[in-house]
């Protein structure tokens, strides 16, 4: 499975929090799957540790996690980004959905707005 990660899930998947539901943990840890992470959530974390809403990890921490492929921000990402629905005023959550579905990545997220964009995501909604 290709897999984008959500921020709260990669943040979660490096200090191991207990809030990451173990099916997931699963999924992003089968050596079957490709995970990606954004460099979006890297500017997140940033402005994040910036302002004293998080501690850690780090950038470098995050990013430096083994088997996750960065994938950066591009031109496509912000063309689709313009025809995404304004169902979550979030610009770091709306850019990984327009990553997600112009590379064609299931987005593992348990964020209910991120949910109501027409993109795979996993957990499946419902479940």
């Amino acid at each position: 499975m290709r897999l984008l990660l959500d921020t709260h899930v990669l943040l979660w998947w490096v200090i191991g929090d207990p809030r990451l539901p173990s099916t997931v943990a699963d999924v992003v840890s089968d050596e079957g799957s490709t995970v990606h992470v954004s460099a979006v959530s890297a500017a997140e974390v940033a402005v994040k540790r910036s302002v004293g809403k998080l501690g850690r990890p780090t950038v470098e921490e995050a990013f430096a996690e083994p088997g996750l492929e960065e994938l950066p921000f591009r031109a496509a990402h912000a063309e689709v980004l313009q025809t995404l629905p304004l169902h979550h005023r979030d610009p770091f959550d709306r850019m990984l959905v327009a990553q997600a579905l112009a590379e064609g990545l299931v987005l593992v997220t348990l964020d209910d707005k991120v949910r109501r964009y027409d993109v795979p995501v996993l957990p499946p909604r419902g479940a």
